[in-house]
């Protein structure tokens, strides 16, 4: 099957969500699509891209990375990567039907040898909520801003 890649995503965790909101809409020279209290999104048509930020105040070092990713059109486009990762020997953990960052997703996530997180997803819809787990969103292992 041939997948429909929409763009990469890039996820950054921000200590103060304002400052960056700033400095982003400078540098990209437009406006966030969404904003919502600790996450700002921004989707930028050239070059595509899906850039997310998360606020976490108590930020140490230099962890500003959350996670990266690859947005596609359709469930069936997350199953057919997620396949595809399996049949190569990664390991993949599944979020179906999740709400995280604002909005429903379907996604799977593998990690990289030097424990960077990749997701790919899709977004089912627009949500109020920032997670649904109690332990947060955006990664494996809960390292999101939760609301």
């Amino acid at each position: 099957m041939n997948t429909n890649v929409m763009k990469p995503h890039v996820s950054l965790n921000v200590r103060n969500l304002e400052a960056s909101l700033s400095f982003y809409e400078k540098m990209l020279g437009m406006k966030p699509t969404k904003v919502r209290p600790g996450y700002a999104k921004f989707d930028v048509q050239n070059p595509p891209l899906n850039f997310a930020m998360n606020e976490v105040p108590a930020l140490e070092g230099n962890t500003s990375l959350s996670h990266l990713g690859l947005q596609v059109a359709s469930t069936d486009d997350v199953m057919a990567i997620r396949q595809q990762w399996l049949d190569a020997g990664l390991l993949t953990r599944d979020e179906m039907e999740t709400e995280c960052c604002y909005a429903k997703q379907d996604k799977a996530w593998v990690h990289d040898p030097d424990g960077n997180e990749w997701e790919v997803f899709t977004v089912l819809g627009d949500s109020e909520v920032m997670a649904s787990a109690p332990e947060g969103c955006c990664t494996t292992e809960g390292k999101c801003a939760t609301a």
